[in-house]
């Protein structure tokens, strides 16, 4: 399918979202769609599918003008979007979930369960994903429901396949096959538009790019024609330095000490402890154990046995409050469910854990609460109109700086990060990091969860490699590669 579409613009009221963008898609081709958060790629792949209707401009399949109507009427005609905030209806079965809309029935209007089952179980082997179909999709990591999402695409027989940062979430070991399917959904003849922000799988799988800035189309060009510096400079308009920035390593007393933690089935006998100015960092693969234990010292889960000691003292926490009042903040790998209230406005998501100290004798102080606001805004450069629009009006990188801005509003002793730059475009990711450094060098100890090895390589002072629930081995920064993190986490030693 020859997909090109020419000077697309759209706004959103007075917010010009599309400035006039061209973008061409040809047969059996894998195309990266790559810019910073909120340069219009998400909204560039509505307009195709259907989701937003454009203000100006042509789009041709094959030749002929289409416009589709909605996003049911494009994947009927073979364009599907694998979006980046996943569609996953919690309540129902994973089953239920991949065939919501299309199920199979016989002749009396019964579902053939049997048949649909050996269809997503078929796809499932495809993609080496081993998911319960009758277990709950609301109780699935979001690594398995954004597999789940993916083997739903697979199943409709698309000729064009849009991924929105499909990887997020998943493993090294599942990217490896996610990106042999995309080899042979290519030699089928399928178009695939990739969307990501890491570097390094767009130079693994895709054989053209095309460079989106302010609304607009800055290049396209053979991913062999360009390089990891080029593509950056045309994304953000500028040379970016360093990925990692330095860290100025100067470590404190012991923040935090986890003692023996055990949730049978999820995690056994966890030991670890964290200093004031630490980034320790935690991988592992997805199903490991890494979440749920950062879950159970936020207060969220519960624990069997074990102890949590801070700042040298035991301490017991049963709810999230409890561990905000003592100075814990928890970015959750889930922005859409946990870490935001999508209707709120960008202010009140921001105040959320701080709205008490606004209101000291029960009248919010407007002024203050606007200046904090604002200069969180500022400092993690979230681009917004206002800080009274709806946080889900902006785009996903956006939101995530939303959530760390909300918990960094907390003046945290320990910061919890779990995929903190998922859906993070590299400027954003460089900011991120910076922003860590600073927390650390005013005293924050931070547990940074992360599936990307880069980010845990360059940003951690101290490694920890969970396997099947239990801390397989510490590495320090000095002695960390790749290799030892993928020999721990799959249970070498």
């Amino acid at each position: 399918m020859r997909i090109t579409m020419e000077n697309i613009h759209k706004a959103f009221g007075t917010n010009q979202v599309l400035t006039g963008v061209d973008f061409d898609l040809l047969n059996g081709e894998v195309h990266a769609l790559m810019g910073e958060n909120g340069a219009g790629k998400s909204t560039m792949m509505n307009v195709l599918t259907g989701l937003h209707a454009r203000d100006n401009g042509k789009i041709t399949i094959d030749g002929t003008e289409t416009y589709f109507k909605n996003p049911k009427e494009a994947e009927q005609s073979g364009v599907t979007f694998i979006h980046q905030e996943l569609n996953i209806w919690p309540d129902m079965t994973v089953l239920e979930n991949l065939f919501i809309g299309k199920e199979r029935k016989n002749t009396f209007g019964f579902l053939k369960t049997a048949e649909m089952k050996a269809l997503a179980n078929k796809q499932f082997e495809r993609l080496s994903v081993s998911i319960p179909l009758d277990k709950e999709a609301g109780s699935c990591s979001v690594g398995e429901q954004q597999m789940i999402e993916i083997a739903k695409a697979l199943m409709t027989e698309a000729k064009v396949i849009i991924m929105d940062e499909p990887t997020a979430a998943l493993t090294e070991r599942e990217i490896s096959k996610l990106f042999d399917v995309i080899s042979s959904l290519k030699k089928e003849g399928v178009s695939i538009v990739y969307i990501s922000h890491r570097m390094e799988e767009i130079f693994s799988i895709c054989d053209r790019i095309t460079v989106m800035r302010d609304g607009k189309t800055v290049d396209t060009k053979a991913i062999a024609a360009t390089n990891f510096d080029e593509v950056v400079r045309k994304m953000v308009g500028r040379e970016l330095t360093d990925r990692f920035p330095t860290r100025n390593q100067s470590l404190g007393e012991t923040v935090l000490e986890v003692k023996g933690l055990t949730k049978s089935g999820y995690f056994e006998d966890i030991n670890f402890s964290v200093r004031a100015g630490e980034i320790v960092g935690v991988s592992g693969l997805m199903g490991a154990g890494r979440t749920e234990i950062m879950r159970t010292i936020f207060g969220l889960d519960s624990s069997e046995s074990g102890e949590i000691w801070l700042n040298g003292k035991k301490v017991h926490i049963k709810t999230p409050v409890q561990a905000v009042k003592l100075g814990i903040g928890f970015i959750t790998e889930d922005r859409k469910d946990e870490g935001l209230i999508l209707d709120f406005s960008i202010k009140d998501n921001i105040v959320l854990p701080t709205l008490a100290s606004f209101a000291p004798k029960g009248i919010i102080r407007e002024k203050s609460e606007t200046d904090f606001v604002n200069m969180l805004i500022k400092r993690l450069t979230v681009k917004a109109e206002s800080k009274d629009i709806a946080v889900g009006r902006l785009s996903g990188g956006n939101q995530q700086k939303v959530v760390i801005a909300k918990w960094v509003g907390i003046g945290p002793k320990l910061l919890i990060l779990d995929e903190p730059t998922r859906g993070v475009d590299v400027g954003a990711k460089r900011e991120i990091y910076q922003l860590m450094n600073e927390l650390t060098e005013r005293g924050v100890a931070i547990i940074m969860v992360s599936s990307e090895l880069p980010e845990i390589l360059g940003m951690s002072d101290r490694i920890l490699v969970v396997h099947e629930g239990k801390v397989n081995g510490e590495l320090l920064k000095e002695n960390a590669t790749q290799e030892k993190i993928m020999t721990l986490a799959t249970g070498g030693q």
